[in-house]
């Protein structure tokens, strides 16, 4: 058993409310107490008889601090990278004549399925090592460069055999075989929509918690994004949907009918959509850096104003964004988006642990998760500042990282 004190915490953003003066009582893996330092209690029943033996004391000397923070949304698992087509695209280039070239998600595919497990093993565990020094404490991870039933399966168990290593966040592994047809398939999509479908009980046996379809032109209807939604909801995986990224196919309406946990994207979107999004209470997954490469913003404020439960997520992945820092992905969110800094960071917090269905985090309170960020700042106003706030000490589930 473990009690740490964690004291002098100059501003305290829990998630619910600012505290000044504040001070977290952690134990073991968990919040036992949290509130200002002044009503610090003598004792906590079940945790300490007496404050001053606590096993550890740490004085944060008057930070910023907050919960963890969340990516609700990164593509991590794959090989190579896509630089050339990234310059060329910046050049002019269109994502249809680059995909004709032999470029796009197909190239990534090729050089994933031609690497070796060890390769790829520590490629991933560098990203994800990234993320947790980077304040992200919860990283929801797709698969989807792969697109075997055996290679989509291996990327499962991946990710979820790094989460049980020192120095690796916690892990939302979402089954995306359903990213693009792969070229074995090609003029048999129906065939390979149905074979996502029947993996998705694999997948669930794997270690998924969610399955994704991209729902967009160029990538799947409506129809099929359906069938495998369905099919992966019905062996107990959370459904999520990429939705409205090129264009409007629907996707939205489709996600209200599935109850999706999210849908992500969203870069076109009409009033009804909205609507349908608040009526149904669909959370929406934005994610700015690759809103911002695309050139069609998300309209977040009508979202929020219409009562859209909002997260934020970085889209990693290696045909647009490398960000694994979500205090970047924080003030890209305020200056591109328009979002408050409170509105944003709550986004990237308990916006995210609400979409991955995880209530143990995202919120400083008794109960919760002990997975806490002192920040190299004294107010939250300094993510929209900053560009990329850094972290002077993360702890995970109560354990020091850094």
């Amino acid at each position: 058993m473990t009690v740490r004190l964690l004291t002098n915490i100059g501003r305290l953003w829990t998630g619910n409310e600012v505290l000044s003066n504040a001070a977290i009582l952690v134990h073991n893996d968990r919040i036992a107490w949290v509130g200002r330092a002044p009503d610090l209690p003598q004792s906590v029943p079940g945790v300490v008889d007496d404050i001053v033996d606590v096993d550890h004391v740490e004085n944060l000397s008057g930070a910023l601090v907050t919960p963890g923070l969340i990516d609700a949304h990164t593509h991590p698992v794959y090989a190579g990278n896509r630089y050339a087509e990234l310059a060329i695209r910046t050049g002019g280039s269109t994502s249809a004549s680059i995909t004709a070239a032999g470029g796009g998600v197909g190239s990534t595919v090729t050089v994933t399925r031609g690497t070796d497990p060890w390769t790829l093993c520590n490629g991933v565990r560098e990203r994800l090592r990234g993320w947790l020094l980077n304040g992200t404490t919860t990283v929801e991870a797709k698969t989807g460069y792969h697109l075997t039933r055996d290679g989509e399966l291996a990327d499962v168990r991946l990710l979820r055999e790094l989460e049980k290593e020192p120095m690796m966040p916690r892990v939302h592994v979402t089954f995306l075989a359903a990213n693009v047809v792969p070229p074995e398939y090609f003029g048999r999509q129906r065939e390979y929509v149905e074979a996502v479908g029947a993996w998705c009980a694999d997948a669930a046996a794997a270690g998924a918690d969610s399955v994704d379809v991209y729902c967009d032109e160029g990538h799947f209807t409506t129809e099929e994004s359906r069938w495998v939604l369905a099919s992966g909801r019905n062996v107990g995986l959370l459904p999520r949907i990429h939705a409205g990224i090129f264009s409007r196919r629907g996707a939205v309406q489709l996600a209200a009918e599935l109850g999706c946990a999210s849908a992500d994207g969203l870069h076109h979107m009409s009033e009804e959509d909205i609507a349908i999004m608040s009526r149904y209470g669909v959370p929406a997954v934005v994610c700015p850096a690759t809103a911002l490469q695309r050139g069609h913003l998300p309209p977040v404020r009508q979202m929020i104003k219409h009562g859209v439960q909002i997260a934020l997520g970085s889209d990693h992945n290696p045909g647009y964004c490398g960000i694994t820092s979500m205090s970047l992905v924080i003030a890209m969110a305020v200056s591109a988006f328009g979002m408050s800094v409170n509105d944003a960071l709550r986004a990237a917090t308990l916006g995210g642990a609400t979409v991955l269905g995880a209530p143990d985090r995202g919120v400083l309170q008794p109960g919760r998760l002990a997975d806490i960020v002192q920040w190299d700042a004294d107010h939250e106003g300094a993510f929209a500042w900053s560009f990329g706030l850094k972290p002077r000490r993360v702890w995970r589930g109560g354990t020091p990282v850094q």
